[in-house]
């Protein structure tokens, strides 16, 4: 007898890698969060690296996407991150100013308009990045 994967075998597969992304995912977020309690200079070094892409890299690699898409992913994520840097500034001078929440979302705002004046400049230099 042959052993032909059922269609609730396919789904369990399905379920399974979405929960071990789901682990990763987390264990990454908790990982950093505790070393920064320890070390504000640690949990930022390890929060600058680039895990969540490289996992994501990984991810899509091993569920046999074509290599265009995940350059692309990487292509992309360069382009996307050069907009936030701002808000790694703009924070710490707010934060003691108005709080946590207010700053917070202070940034977030100013990070969507950096990445909106930043898509229009690099347009001008043949990349769309939206």
């Amino acid at each position: 007898m042959h052993n032909v994967l059922q269609p609730t075998d396919c789904k369990n597969m399905v379920m399974t890698e979405l929960i071990i992304k789901y682990f990763l995912t987390a264990g990454i977020v908790v990982l950093v969060s505790e070393l920064a309690k320890r070390s504000d200079k640690l949990g930022a070094f390890v929060a600058a690296l680039p895990m969540v892409t490289l996992l994501v890299l990984i991810m899509l690699h091993l569920e046999n996407q074509p290599e265009v898409k995940i350059a692309n992913h990487a292509w992309y994520t360069f382009w996307y991150v050069v907009p936030t840097l701002p808000m790694f500034l703009i924070f710490p001078l707010l934060l003691p100013r108005i709080g946590f929440w207010p700053c917070l979302m202070i940034c977030i705002v100013i990070s969507v308009i950096c990445f909106g004046l930043f898509s229009v400049l690099m347009r001008r230099f043949g990349i769309e990045l939206l």
